[in-house]
């Protein structure tokens, strides 16, 4: 099938199934659950092999002070030998505003030689005015640092906890779990290896992570007085002279000795210096008399509540409103391009003030042109905002930002090698400016950055009630989502703006939607949703007219078909939309539909048949110079001509295309070739050829993340083995990829898998063992009606007649 829908098993990036050998009990499952990999051809290396090494450590803090005692406590945690099998976990608890988050970042760095493996940091927002990061989120993340390709990331929970242990195993890394709000929130994100040190941040106790899961609690107290006058001394070193000790004890005090309030108050006494210490101070004592008045909070979050608003009192007009108007985007940080939207300005103008609210640590500069709050200054600008700023102003400053991030995800599209959209955009405010794009590697680092802002603006339009935004921006994305697979956000974005577009009476819009959630449904292996979408769409399309559409949702119905194996339908939806294809004069979908078609011919048994529309693909690639496209329908006619027992064709074929996919750099479809490479191989009886095939093949696959492909390099490997008469080591690479395509959900190649299986076992003299599988084969041939099915049913039928004689 074409390769930009090749990715849609469930796939992870893992050791592999590797279990206990013990006698064979005849069940079926449990005889490919009791072997054991251990031939010549390792698929499985080192876990540190598989991925890049995350350093995902923010920068430690400038000034830190003292906090000898906490890091002695900390040190004294990872020396503790008392659990060996648990790997060192640490809650740094606090009020807000103490310095967790920086401790445990200056413990990390002190740290990091001793975990060579890497560092990974999620901020999980559980005290931030918006919603927190969910644990799948988190793990979702976590498991692209460690390279684990998007789109075979699993869809659930516990599949991607699971995943996130195995990847950690036997990796020293250091784990920080900033923000956590509760147990469960931070509970599913514990590596099981006693190899991590983890490190959690949060305001609550969390006492149940430290009775059930054996978390160390260190609670941190604000700094003793003479820690707090030497932060403000170190800040306001080279700036200010002569400051009284008895002011800065003062200063110390009315800041609750908390390290932000402190940093606050030395950047402002330092941004005057002509000032004397004791005149700030009494501002600060009358800003902090009006707090005391307006709040019933405790003394610490009233101390830092009063240095907000003092610094925030004494910026310009212009920084003041950006700051407050900041309160209102709803993504963890943003650029100075988002920024100058909120206020309809020029971006350098933007820049300049975002540097002040940076300089005067209002706001935090984790990198070049990237800001963010602290959650307490987060909930201080939003208040703001409310009081200083009319509901219309503040409808009117999220519409610019929302029509930024629409415009320029549009741009970044443009410019990146992905389908462009098919429709146009809501007009762009006045004073709003998008992005622009040099490249694709350009565009699509834009998207990566931005992926949660892109998912938090779609839902803000939708609360604002502006549709056409809800519903444009995951249209704009939908090639982005298709080439990229982040499922998480492909669903949420889309059904809020299918549920935007119905809403709107917007009937393209709709269409549009679900033909996107019937590809994001398909990719995914929710295939029978996959069909509902597409014929959905399809009826929409025939009813306003669109024959563009129509062939498109024909040929996606037909291809989520066909991963059902409903090959009938399958093949009658494919061939309606190259129908229509022609009648539009459309080469690029004919292309695509002859493609698909030619690959349910295949899978119908009729090779000779598939040939030719796979030939006319390849035909109208060529004429429109699409090299992929070209070579990925040739991996299908490699296919074909093997199925008509043509291998020496076959190996040329592939061989010739071969070459060329990595001239041009194309790793998942040189991948797939190495494994036609090998089958062919193996129809010629060389096996040895053929174990080198499928050894590149599963390596490619592996380091890709396609574990339903590297399953077939293993299972190949296996029927090597078989031709040589090393029918243990057959058995063992076809158990393994059994239990992974069984894992995976792939019913029909597991039937291919445990179906060879069956045959090494008999080749040991295994014959209860080999009847056994033999059986579960055909209980599951059973859902299958199709020619292929048959045949395989029949020749299974035949063996296993055969040895019950």
């Amino acid at each position: 099938m074409p390769s930009v829908d090749d990715e849609h098993n469930r796939r992870t990036k893992s050791r592999g199934s590797e279990v206990q050998s013990s006698k064979l009990s005849g069940r079926a499952r449990d005889v490919v659950q009791a072997r054991q990999v251990r031939g010549g051809v390792h698929f499985h290396g080192n876990l540190r092999e598989l991925g890049p090494v995350p350093r995902q450590l923010p920068a430690d803090v400038r000034g830190f002070v003292n906090r000898t005692r906490d890091l002695n406590d900390l040190q004294d945690i990872l020396r503790d030998e008392r659990e060996p099998t648990v790997g060192p976990l640490c809650l740094i608890a606090g009020t807000a505003g103490v310095g967790k988050t920086s401790l445990a970042v200056r413990w990390a760095h002190l740290m990091r030689d001793r975990f060579p493996d890497g560092q990974l940091y999620v901020n999980l927002r559980g005290y931030d005015p918006g919603p927190p990061v969910e644990p799948a989120e988190a793990l979702n993340r976590f498991l692209r640092a460690l390279g684990v390709e998007p789109g075979v990331i699993p869809s659930t929970l516990e599949d991607r906890a699971a995943l996130y242990r195995t990847l950690l195993a036997e990796r020293r890394v250091i784990v920080i779990l900033d923000n956590a709000a509760s147990v469960a929130g931070v509970r599913p994100l514990l590596p099981g290896s006693a190899t991590c040190l983890v490190l959690i941040t949060s305001r609550s106790r969390l006492s149940a992570l430290v009775a059930r899961d054996g978390v160390r609690r260190l609670t941190l107290d604000v700094l003793s007085e003479d820690e707090a006058v030497l932060l403000l001394e170190r800040t306001t070193e080279g700036y200010r002279r002569g400051d009284k000790i008895e002011d800065l004890r003062e200063l110390a005090r009315l800041c609750a000795r908390l390290p932000l309030a402190l940093r606050i108050a030395a950047e402002r006494a330092s941004s005057r210096p002509l000032i004397a210490l004791e005149e700030l101070i009494q501002d600060l004592r009358d800003e902090s008399a009006l707090w005391d008045l307006l709040t019933s909070d405790d003394e610490e979050v009233g101390a830092v509540r009063s240095v907000f608003a003092w610094s925030y009192r004494a910026l310009p007009v212009d920084g003041a409103r950006l700051f407050r108007l900041l309160g209102l985007h709803p993504g963890p940080d943003f650029g100075s391009a988002a920024a100058a939207a909120l206020i309809a300005s020029p971006v350098g103008d933007a820049r300049h003030l975002l540097d002040s609210l940076a300089g005067a640590h209002l706001l935090g500069q984790p990198a070049r042109d990237r800001y963010q709050f602290h959650d307490l200054l987060r909930a201080f600008a939003a208040d703001q905002v409310q009081l200083e700023e009319s509901l219309e102003q503040q409808e009117e400053a999220l519409f610019r930002l929302v029509s930024w991030y629409l415009h320029t995800a549009d741009a970044a599209v443009s410019a990146s090698m992905y389908e462009n959209v098919g429709f146009p955009l809501a007009s762009l405010p006045p004073g709003v400016d998008p992005g622009r794009f040099t490249g694709h590697d350009e565009a699509v680092a834009w998207y990566e950055l931005e992926r949660d802002n892109l998912v938090a603006v779609t839902l803000v339009a939708n609360k604002l009630g502006s549709l056409d935004l809800a519903w444009q921006l995951p249209g704009v994305l939908r090639s982005m989502y298709n080439s990229r697979h982040p499922f998480d956000e492909w669903f949420a974005t889309t059904r809020v703006g299918l549920d935007a577009a119905r809403r709107t009476g917007e009937r393209f819009g709709e269409a549009y939607l679900l033909h996107s959630l019937g590809k994001a449904n398909t990719q995914s292996q929710r295939y029978q949703e996959g069909v509902e979408a597409h014929q959905a769409a399809l009826r929409i399309w025939r009813a306003i007219g669109d024959r563009a559409g129509e062939i498109d949702s024909l040929a996606a119905s037909g291809l989520a078909e066909l991963r059902l194996r409903d090959l009938e339908s399958a093949k009658r939806n494919i061939e309606e939309s190259v129908v229509l294809a022609r009648e539009l004069q459309d080469p690029h979908r004919e292309s695509f539909s002859l493609h698909l078609l030619g690959g349910v011919l295949l899978e119908l048994s009729e090779p000779a048949a598939a040939l030719t529309p796979l030939r006319e693909a390849i035909q109208i690639s060529r004429q429109l110079r699409n090299a992929t496209a070209e070579i990925d329908a040739a991996v299908q006619v490699c296919q074909a001509q093997l199925d008509l027992g043509n291998a020496d064709d076959a190996l040329s074929t592939a061989e010739s295309s071969l070459t060329v996919a990595s001239a041009i750099n194309e790793p998942v479809l040189t991948a797939q070739f190495m494994i036609e490479i090998g089958r062919i191989h193996n129809a010629r009886k060389r096996a040895e050829d053929a174990l080198v095939a499928f050894q590149k093949a599963g390596a490619l696959q592996r380091k890709l993340g396609n574990r339903g492909r590297e399953a077939q390099a293993i299972d190949g490997t296996g029927s090597a083995y078989q031709l040589i008469g090393r029918f243990s080591d057959a058995a063992d690479f076809h158990s393994a990829a059994s239990t992974i395509q069984r894992n995976l959900g792939d019913t029909w190649q597991l039937v291919l898998a445990i179906n060879n299986l069956g045959d090494a076992l008999n080749g040991l003299g295994e014959s209860a063992d080999a009847i056994a599988v033999w059986s579960e084969a055909l209980d599951l041939l059973n859902r299958y009606d199709d020619q292929r099915a048959i045949r395989v049913r029949e020749q299974i039928g035949r063996k296993l007649q055969q040895d019950a004689l």
